[in-house]
């Protein structure tokens, strides 16, 4: 049983609804427009609501998108079925109507599907349930039985004449003989008895056959031709001229002078090599240098008589009128081959394999039917529409404003509290004191607060950080107020405690911040995620950061993914804390490989509040969604 059925074009006008259990479909649609097609997520045309699977098909065409609603709890085999055939005949029944492009036409326009909606409905319902018996495949059916006896007989008396013939020619190798000419001599004689012999041959054994006698013979000449080859050279034996040593006394610069031979009075130079062809992602760490062109891309730049760029007019035309597609809609034969190309670009570049999949998949359904320009080719199109994906994805629905929301916590007399999560070793502790330094920067008091109670030299480390930012910071020039300090009460105590009583002696003095430092721990550790989701719930805090390096290709997926899914498991509250945020650390140390940013904002929909681009207090970046996916795109 349906809940609902509903048909409505991209600019939000609804055309024709079925109401079926639901009382209202409004809830479940927006929620599949914001989470699903206004972020450019359509890899899977299945989206979950609540209690409901929404199921959803675009026609790029004329703009429509058609939404069926049903219990997730139900297996209902014949949607797709269903949702298919009302795309056809709807779009067939009111084609003059929807091909208007025009909202006002569409407003007026009446489209009465009921009658049509319940006999497909009817019918879908009914091929469900009619199916043919499965039967058990038999013998005769099979692949073995369509072979002749005759041919499986005469391939396993085959096997022990190969053998015995490699036995030979193990032998005849020890003693030193011409195998390859042995076995090819072989060749035709085995081939003349068998023929002799009245024994039919397979197709299978003659290609083998064939095979062997075509590689040895041109390997023969190949093998002759490089013999001779070498034999035209002309050896040299000895040194040219013994080398002298400057300790050995000798007077004649001329005999110590190995450079390079000239030409016609002038030395002949090597080009110089790229020395610089590992570099960061621009000078000081900066991500809007990520777009600059590469290596190739100035090289080609400086030398524009390279014979690859030296082509004809002709050769030009035909390779600018190549993938023309004219005024046709897009299918996915005409897309697969590029967007084959696109995922192995992706997935060169760092990002997940399973996301990249998912984002080729929803680019394809993006431009399905889509009807395309007469100069435009299917490679800069499906480019265009995958780099617009990609920065809706690094641009999700809600924006982390952390100087905003502190001031409105200002306002309200309470300290705002962020949590730093993550696992070992991805620069949790270091990329804390770099915001502790940009929040001093802006004028906010910070309180360290050091939870992490398990690691080694963690109090030490932030102890050292609260001090260089105190020197950076004097309370002199904030009129004797303290701008940064550490709370801790050392090894082996309760995480949670501590961060409970650092924000109560925050709210006491007047900090303006206070920032929670947690242990590192791997996602598939079950007590250390009960902790940190114990420590969340009890102290609630405003923004939750996971810390996350860019060095992750797959591994970026699973650590997010089973870190949300602990909170959540984990929670003690009905509804549970999961991640706000991301911090994207070591982003100096990938080149263009970006991938990872991608992998993470489009699994949890959450933004990346920094990028950690270096080692020192100013290496803090804000993420630049346009020069990520230009240094994605790069080829």
């Amino acid at each position: 049983m349906l809940d609902f059925f509903t048909i409505f074009s991209k600019g939000g006008l609804v055309l024709w609804c079925f109401q079926g259990v639901s009382d209202s479909c409004t809830g479940p649609v927006n929620a599949l427009i914001r989470s699903v097609l206004l972020q450019e997520r359509g890899g899977n045309n299945s989206f979950t609501h609540e209690a409901l699977t929404l199921k959803y098909k675009l026609d790029n065409q004329f703009e429509l998108v058609f939404v069926v609603g049903f219990q997730k709890i139900l297996t209902l085999t014949y949607v797709d079925k269903l949702i298919d055939d009302v795309h056809r005949l709807f779009r067939d029944k009111y084609r003059t109507e929807i091909q208007q492009q025009s909202a006002l036409s569409l407003l007026n326009g009446t489209f009465d599907f009921q009658n049509d909606f319940l006999r497909l409905l009817r019918e879908a319902e009914e091929s469900s349930k009619i199916r043919a018996p499965t039967t058990m495949k038999k013998f005769e059916d099979s692949e073995k039985a369509k072979k002749p006896v005759r041919s499986m007989i005469e391939t396993r008396g085959e096997k022990p004449k190969e053998k015995a013939k490699n036995k030979k020619n193990k032998g005849a190798k020890k003693e030193g003989f011409d195998v390859p000419l042995t076995a090819s001599k072989a060749a035709p004689a085995e081939k003349s008895v068998g023929a002799d012999n009245g024994v039919e041959l397979s197709k299978e054994e003659l290609i083998r056959r064939k095979r062997e006698e075509f590689i040895q013979k041109h390997g023969k000449a190949a093998d002759k031709s490089s013999k001779s080859s070498k034999s035209d050279a002309p050896k040299e034996k000895g040194k040219k001229a013994p080398r002298v040593w400057a300790l050995g006394g000798c007077a004649n610069k001329e005999d110590l002078d190995y450079s390079a031979p000239t030409t016609n009075g002038a030395p002949e130079v090597a080009p110089p090599e790229d020395i610089n062809l590992i570099r960061g992602t621009g000078p000081g760490g900066q991500l809007q240098d990520l777009d600059c062109s590469s290596s190739d891309d100035e090289g080609a730049a400086q030398n524009p008589t390279k014979p690859s760029a030296a082509k004809g007019t002709l050769g030009g035309m035909f390779g600018m009128l190549k993938g023309l597609v004219g005024s046709k809609s897009l299918s996915r034969e005409d897309m697969e081959s590029v967007l084959d190309k696109m995922r192995d670009h992706l997935i060169a570049k760092n990002v997940a394999a399973d996301i990249a999949v998912q984002l080729c998949e929803s680019v394809a359904n993006k431009l399905e039917g889509k009807v395309m320009g007469t100069f435009s080719t299917v490679t800069s199109t499906v480019k265009q529409a995958l780099q617009e994906s990609l920065v809706q994805i690094l641009q999700p629905q809600r924006r982390v404003d952390m100087l905003r929301d502190i001031m409105d916590a200002q306002r309200h007399q309470r300290p705002y509290v962020v949590t730093f999560c993550g696992v070992n070793g991805v620069g949790k502790s270091t990329n804390l004191a770099k915001i502790s330094f940009w929040l001093l920067e802006n004028g906010f008091s910070v309180l360290i607060a050091a939870c992490d109670t398990f690691r080694a030299g963690a109090v030490e480390q932030l102890r050292t950080h609260t001090r260089r930012l105190s020197a950076l910071h004097p309370p002199e020039s904030h009129g004797g107020r303290t701008m940064v300090q550490l709370f801790e009460k050392g090894y082996g105590k309760d995480a949670a405690g501590i961060a409970m009583e650092a924000i109560a002696f925050a709210r006491n003095q007047g900090f303006d911040v206070v920032l929670v430092d947690t242990a590192g721990r791997m996602q598939d550790n079950a007590p250390l995620m009960t902790a940190l989701a114990k420590l969340i719930t009890v102290n609630t805090p405003d923004l939750v950061l996971f810390v996350g390096e860019a060095l992750v290709g797959n591994e970026a997926v699973d650590q997010l993914v089973k870190f949300n899914r602990a909170l959540a498991d984990h929670s003690m509250a009905q509804t549970p804390r999961l991640i706000d945020g991301i911090v994207l650390t070591k982003f100096d140390t990938i080149d263009d490989k970006v991938g990872a940013a991608i992998s993470m904002t489009y699994i949890t929909s959450k933004p990346i509040v920094f990028v950690g681009t270096g080692q020192t207090y100013c290496d803090l970046r804000s993420l630049n969604a346009k020069a990520v996916v230009a240094a994605l795109m790069k080829a």
